[in-house]
Parts: C-alpha cells; sequence; structure tokens
C-alpha cells in the first residue's frame, strides 16, 4: 500500500496569547485552546491532496502527547486522515527521540513519504524531520514550498536565502514543509462526525523502549520584556541627533 505518514503535535492554538506561569516553570496551558500545529496541518494538507491526485492510497495521522491529544488526531481524520495513531505521553519528549519512535513507526507502516511541519510553534527546535532522515538513512527535504511527485521521485522548491532552490528526491523521503506550501481545509460537521468512526490507536512510550525522562530540563521560563515607549522627531536631523546620543549611529 502506498503510504503516507504525517507527524501532527498538539500545541497553544496561534491565537491564543500565552501566558507563563507564576512559578517561571513553564507556560500556561490548562482552559487553553489547543489546536494542530499551523506546520503539520499544511504537511497533513498536503498528503491529502496527493492522496487525492492519485499517488497514495492512505494518510497516516501521528502524534505523541498526553490523552486529550485525540482531540487533534481526530481533526486530522476529520480532515481527511484515514487513520491516526496517538503516542501517550504526558512527559515533554525531546527531538531525538520523536524521531526514534517514528523511526519504528516507518519500519512498520512502511510509508513511501513521511511529510512533518519544518517546526512546532511552542518550542521551535525544527530538529525531528532532519533526525528521522538521519536514522532512516533516507533523503530529506526541508522547509518545502512546492512538492511534485512522479516515477518514484519528487521534486521540491524550498526557500533559501539566495531565493528558491529545486531538489529532486528519491522516494522513501522525509520532508518538512513551509507555510507557502498550501492552504489546509476548512472540517465540515459531517466529517467531524465520521472521523469519530475513524480508527485512533492508541501506543505508549513503553512500546518503543523510550523512557519518560527527557534529557533536558526547563530551567526557567520567562516572558519578553515589555517594549519602551516611542518618541516623536521633528525631522530627519532630529532623528540623526537622537540615535547618536544613544551610540546608535
Amino acid at each position: 500500500m502506498r503510504r503516507i505518514m504525517v507527524g501532527v503535535k498538539r500545541v497553544v492554538d496561534y491565537n491564543v496569547r500565552v501566558r507563563v506561569k507564576p512559578d517561571n516553570t513553564g507556560v500556561i496551558t490548562e482552559g487553553v485552546k489547543m489546536s494542530l500545529n499551523p506546520f503539520d496541518e499544511i504537511a497533513l494538507e498536503e498528503a491529502l491532496r496527493i492522496k487525492e491526485r492519485g499517488l497514495a492510497d492512505e494518510v497516516l495521522a501521528v502524534s505523541i502527547g498526553p490523552a486529550d491529544t485525540q482531540q487533534q488526531l481526530r481533526t486530522a481524520l476529520a480532515m481527511g486522515a484515514d487513520r491516526a495513531i496517538l503516542v501517550q505521553t504526558d512527559a515533554a519528549v525531546a527531538p531525538l527521540p520523536v524521531a526514534r519512535i517514528f523511526r519504528q513507526l516507518v519500519d512498520k507502516e512502511q510509508p513511501f513519504l513521511v511529510l512533518l511541519g519544518k517546526q512546532a510553534i511552542d518550542d521551535d527546535n525544527g530538529q525531528a524531520p532532519q533526525m528521522l532522515a538521519a536514522l532512516w538513512d533516507r533523503p530529506q527535504a526541508v522547509s518545502c514550498s512546492k512538492i511534485d511527485i512522479a516515477d518514484g521521485k519528487a521534486t521540491v522548491v524550498r526557500e533559501v536565502d539566495a531565493g528558491l532552490e529545486t531538489l529532486e528526491v528519491e522516494l522513501p523521503a522525509v520532508m518538512s514543509v513551509d507555510l507557502r506550501l498550501n492552504e489546509p481545509r476548512y472540517v465540515k460537521l459531517p466529517d467531524i462526525m465520521k472521523a469519530k468512526k475513524k480508527p485512533l490507536d492508541t501506543m505508549s512510550l513503553g512500546d518503543f523502549g523510550i523512557g519518560e525522562a527527557s534529557p533536558f530540563r526547563n530551567v526557567r521560563v520567562e516572558p519578553p520584556p515589555q517594549r519602551t515607549k516611542g518618541i516623536m522627531v521633528k525631522d530627519v536631523g532630529e532623528l540623526v541627533e537622537t540615535l547618536k546620543k544613544k551610540g546608535l549611529v
């Protein structure tokens, strides 16, 4: 079966104003709206479009997180994914264990393409796709803004500092996607109802031989400093003099 595996992560919704906990140990998530990571949602949309073009038979959504992550996986199923897997844990999982979990799932599910967002908006690590490609020993393309698949290969366009770069990638491969790749579809109520009947399997970190302990520990989380109020200047001359006094020019 021609299968695409898509990684999706539960994050604080991008419209929510993130607040730091009073003890500075993290951010407040209780009672906060949670959603699919926007980059992962774009990856899922691209997988669905590839399937709709007849180039894939199944789209599998995978997530690692607490039990409530089932809500986001049901959203992925409502968008059109055929089935989902939740690796359930309340611990924060670092990028390398994430890549190791996906590597084992690749052996089990045998996808010809793994699509991931280029980063998650909560930690902004942007490391799991590259690590997975290294562990799998397969080609990778990161920050993709266009993907075309034909004859067992993928032609990928990605944005670089100098402009646009076009790559030809042998499949199977790992790809991470950028925001310009597509616009995710709107989920309709009938699709939400159908998603309740689609298979969603739950596994644990122990099933992959990975412990709950993380190699990283958050020492302190602080909000960014408040911006100081700006000042008005009469003309360019006064602007230059002000900048000189501040040692900026």
